[in-house]
């Protein structure tokens, strides 16, 4: 059935750093799209094994620089991988999603080089992307898994960081995240930002307070009813990352609208 309302794009995006750490490993990057919609990209990138915020954030930028050019997702990904192997000789590698809402196709890509699920909201319902894929950077001609959906008022996407997905990992009785979701969104209709925040909330507690990996949560939300056609966004940081004695991890939050 074709909707003939208006919809509104709403994303939300929450992220807070390893206990102890000054900086995150993931970089979250949002960018518009050259034929019109958005792009959301999550890197969580190492060198030798070990997370590094300088990998994450080049392999981000190079991602968006394709995307920017006209590329599609997908071959922005592979050009990436390719050009970050060859500059580093299989040293590097990355988890990397893309989440774009793309005006020309009116579609929704959701494109993952990432161990991890993306769910898929939609109603009652809810899916679980999981399609077996590879990290970039560590070899040439890397595929991508690839999902594209049409965009329909109220569905929602959400993508997190391995720091939420295993929180609470050393727990004998950790609830999955499809578990937590699920009975988030029976008991309301959460906006993105109330999700987004939940599900890092979450995080942290399975982790009594003291994260022990970066964790980033994105949620992208269409609402079937849109306020104004002004575009908006609102981001917010803790400044108790001067203070590095204080055992206080910066939380960033943001939310586009």
């Amino acid at each position: 059935m074709q909707y003939n309302g208006v919809m509104e794009l709403k994303i939300a995006i929450a992220k807070i750093d390893r206990y102890g750490s000054s900086t995150s490993g993931d970089t979250v990057e949002v960018t518009e799209r050259p034929n019109g919609g958005i792009s959301v990209v999550l890197a969580d990138g190492q060198i030798d094994k070990i997370d590094q915020k300088a990998i994450s954030t080049m392999v981000s930028h190079r991602v968006i620089e394709y995307i920017s050019q006209g590329m599609r997702d997908s071959a922005a990904i592979r050009t990436a991988s390719n050009r970050i192997f060859v500059e580093h000789n299989g040293q590097v590698q990355a988890q990397v999603n893309i989440i774009s809402v793309d005006f020309q196709t009116i579609t929704i890509l959701i494109t993952r080089n990432n161990r991890l699920p993306v769910f898929l909201i939609n109603g009652d319902q809810i899916d679980t992307l999981s399609t077996e894929c590879e990290p970039i950077g560590w070899r040439r001609d890397i595929t991508p898994s690839i999902v594209e959906l049409p965009i329909t008022p109220g569905m929602a996407i959400v993508v997190f960081s391995d720091g939420v997905y295993d929180a609470g990992h050393e727990l004998s009785e950790k609830p999955d995240i499809y578990t937590v979701i699920e009975a988030l969104v029976e008991e309301q209709e959460p906006s993105a930002r109330e999700m987004a925040d939940y599900l890092l909330n979450h995080a942290i507690r399975l982790d009594e307070g003291r994260p022990k990996d970066d964790m980033s949560v994105i949620v992208l939300l269409i609402s079937p009813q849109s306020s104004d056609p002004v575009r908006r966004m609102n981001a917010s940081m803790s400044l108790d990352e001067i203070y590095p004695d204080n055992g206080i991890n910066p939380i960033f939050t943001t939310q586009s609208e």
